[in-house]
């Protein structure tokens, strides 16, 4: 595994290193990873030198695997990473000292939870961290101001803080943010107004007027243009009636109102 170790380490600390011997390595260590995970939790009391390094060394296995995904956009495989990372975090901090890079990977994760929307998940994770952390940590704090601006509808911010991220770790699932509010932003348009300029529309969702990602999520959202050259959300906000089955339904009443007498 030494050796292993230290070749990903090498070729991931190059300006640009070769992703296709990365995933090569990480394929090659990924069992030997959940082998030393597990050993630790069988374990009882202190563990001998040699295993405490083997958990350092997967840790650190774990935190460049975790940025492989993000490089590569293989969000699956940064949930899998991230689930057996946050173990050697919180499970395991009673015979590893902490990782210098701690706060950027909880401020990633809770980032892509927040991006992906799955905000009951964001909190259980927040539970987790120490409060003065939330506020004050230079990975942290700005994944909560994103939290608040969602939550109390001030997308237009959530558009601007992308220049403003910590780390460019952050850009992929930043997109993955901005999408989602453009979708609320979107959402939004569609029950405050009747109909849009596409120039207002485009101004409000931070996109270009004819661009491609205003045409294509117009497209998505089968936004109509008008004769005018607005988007009419006219046909969007009707309500689509039901037919009322009454002649079956009242049928089905008498034959059960018939057979209860019956029963009387």
């Amino acid at each position: 595994m030494l050796n292993f170790y230290k070749e990903l380490k090498s070729e991931w600390a190059k300006t640009t290193p070769n992703l296709s011997r990365c995933a090569q390595l990480l394929d090659t260590l990924k069992l030997e990873m959940v082998r030393i995970g597990l050993g630790a939790v069988n374990s009882q009391g202190s563990l001998p030198t040699t295993q405490t390094q083997d958990l350092s060394m997967t840790r650190e296995l774990l935190e460049i695997a975790i940025e492989y995904s993000i490089k590569v956009k293989d969000n699956a495989a940064f949930e899998r990473y991230m689930t057996q990372l946050k173990m050697f975090y919180y499970d395991y901090d009673k015979y590893l000292t902490s990782s210098p890079q701690m706060h950027k990977f909880m401020g990633l994760h809770l980032l892509y939870l927040l991006a992906t929307n799955r905000i009951a998940d964001f909190h259980i994770e927040l539970e987790r961290l120490p409060s003065a952390l939330l506020l004050q940590n230079a990975f942290i704090s700005p994944v909560l101001a994103l939290e608040n601006y969602f939550m109390e509808g001030r997308y237009n911010k959530i558009l601007q803080a992308k220049k403003s991220m910590p780390t460019e770790l952050y850009s992929n699932f930043m997109d993955l943010m901005v999408t989602t509010a453009r979708e609320e932003i979107a959402s939004c348009m569609e029950k405050s107004y009747d109909k849009i300029s596409q120039k207002q529309a485009a101004l409000r969702l931070g996109l270009k007027v004819g661009g491609p990602e205003l045409n294509s999520l117009a497209a998505r959202r089968k936004w109509i243009l008008d004769a005018d050259g607005n988007y009419n959300y006219a046909g969007l906000n009707t309500i689509q009636r039901e037919r009322v089955p009454a002649n079956d339904i009242a049928v089905h009443t008498l034959t059960y109102a018939h057979e209860l007498e019956k029963i009387v």
